[in-house]
């Protein structure tokens, strides 16, 4: 009895687990992911500039950290010569005051000015080394300023680029705004739509769908009408980013096989096959007895 009770707690699962592997939110189009997929050519560029920022901010730290590395040693290598030119310089004032006055006798005269000769060629030759070394380190500074990023530079390269992208939402707003001034109704817009649909009249039909999307009229269905005719077009990336905000708007729609058919068979046509798979399985799962389910089988097999 245990057994049969267990077995049938079991087969009440297997659907739960099933339709939660559905992937409903769709993962295409989000640039926060670690792999995103399914980007349009907008979303493109602006994961590129992310990018491209990132490694100009990590090179401008890294270059920032090498100026204050080499700034410190040539300032300590400055001290050390500093240091040896001035015993040097006293070396030598030592030296002239004895022969001056005399004020040893001859032998140790003579000993002392060798000894103090040697110092002072010991520190000449210490010196032209630590010059050596300071002009190299020079020419390592001026190199990597060269080539430098300030912060300063870096924040106006990013605010340059925010207002290129605040222009362009705004020159596409406004482009939108001429394209979508039609004065018919939302439902003879709708009927308008669908017939250049029929007729294959796609660029028409997206301007009209677009439309209806701003006046927020049937935004679902619209945008999976875009999704189709991008589709249709073999846009596959496009095709993926509306079915995906067609699907977030209403998940229980009549068309929803086809749309994640049409999504699933335009990610293994972008070469994302794992995803492709996952969207097979969902709708072989949730529905088994629909057309879609056959079609993804096929693609499974």
């Amino acid at each position: 009895m245990y057994s049969k009770n267990r077995f049938f707690l079991l087969y009440l699962l297997v659907p739960v687990i099933a339709f939660s592997s559905e992937p409903s939110a769709f993962g295409a189009g989000d640039l926060s992911s670690s792999e995103p997929y399914g980007l349009t050519s907008n979303e493109k560029v602006i994961l590129e500039t992310k990018k491209t920022l990132k490694k100009v901010a990590q090179k401008s730290n890294y270059q920032e950290n090498q100026l204050d590395s080499l700034r410190e040693r040539i300032d300590g290598l400055q001290g050390v010569i500093e240091n040896l030119s001035r015993k040097s310089h006293n070396n030598k004032i030592a030296l002239q005051q004895i022969k001056k006055h005399n004020q040893i006798d001859m032998e140790n005269s003579t000993e002392y000015e060798k000894r103090l000769s040697l110092e002072i060629q010991e520190n000449s030759a210490k010196l032209e080394n630590i010059e050596g070394i300071v002009s190299e380190l020079s020419k390592m500074v001026d190199d990597i300023n060269i080539h430098y990023v300030t912060k300063v530079e870096y924040n106006t390269l990013v605010s340059d680029i925010n207002d290129f992208k605040t222009l362009m939402a705004k020159e596409l707003k406004e482009l939108s705004g001429s394209k979508g001034s039609s004065k018919l109704s939302s439902s003879k817009l709708f009927k308008e739509a669908k017939i250049y649909y029929n007729k294959k009249y796609y660029t028409k039909a997206i301007k009209d769908y677009e439309e209806l999307i701003k006046r927020n009229y049937k935004p679902a269905y619209s945008h999976y009408m875009i999704g189709e005719m991008y589709y249709k077009r073999k846009n596959y990336a496009k095709a993926i980013s509306y079915f995906k905000k067609s699907s977030q708007l209403y998940t229980k729609a009549s068309y929803m096989p086809t749309l994640m058919l049409h999504t699933a068979i335009s990610m293994e046509r972008t070469g994302d096959i794992s995803h492709a798979m996952v969207f097979y399985n969902a709708i072989v799962q949730k529905f088994p007895n629909s057309s879609e389910a056959k079609e993804s089988k096929k693609h499974l097999d």
